[in-house]
């Protein structure tokens, strides 16, 4: 399960960067802090 987790978060932050060189600021945003909290290792929100 953690291996299927850190790819998704691998995915999600490099589709982060790439909209964040695109100009969509907010949407890359998102999509690195997602990332970095679904994958094993990043933040812990209480599980």
């Amino acid at each position: 399960m953690s291996i299927l987790l850190l790819i998704l978060g691998i995915i999600l932050i490099v589709a982060g960067v790439l909209g964040l060189l695109r100009g969509q600021l907010l949407w890359g945003i998102v999509l690195i802090v997602v990332g970095v909290i679904l994958s094993p290792g990043g933040f812990v929100l209480g599980l």
